[in-house]
């Protein structure tokens, strides 16, 4: 009989469609982040990557002008040119950037669905 494991994920993740870059030795690309937490990241790739292999990754974000670096990031997962890393080594000021990022973004979805069981109880 096979063990079944609950799937559950330990970190807040935000659904959003943000641009990146990513470079494997000499290959750059580009890339559309899907999915955001503080330790990884789903994206789809300009060309498939490979599982396990590492990339580096500049992400586009909207709260400030410069792309924020993630010097290494494992890939974990790959579905055709969709693929979920998971953030290795980061930068400290990159990383309390990517953490105040999250939570900002999760503080505004909590406040906007008490705002809308508001209206629904209104």
């Amino acid at each position: 009989m096979d063990d079944i494991r609950v799937y559950h994920r330990g970190l807040y993740r935000l659904s959003l469609t943000y641009p990146a870059m990513y470079c494997i030795t000499t290959t750059v690309g580009e890339g559309t982040i899907t999915n955001l937490s503080a330790m990884g990241c789903s994206i789809e790739t300009d060309e498939p990557l490979l599982t396990h292999q590492h990339v580096a990754l500049r992400l586009l974000l909207p709260d400030k002008t410069e792309s924020l670096a993630i010097g290494s990031a494992e890939v974990k997962w790959v579905k055709g040119t969709r693929a979920g890393v998971e953030f290795i080594q980061v930068e400290r000021e990159a990383n309390l950037r990517l953490h105040s990022f999250v939570w900002d973004k999760m503080i505004e979805r909590i406040q906007l669905l008490q705002q809308q069981r508001a209206a629904l109880s209104s």
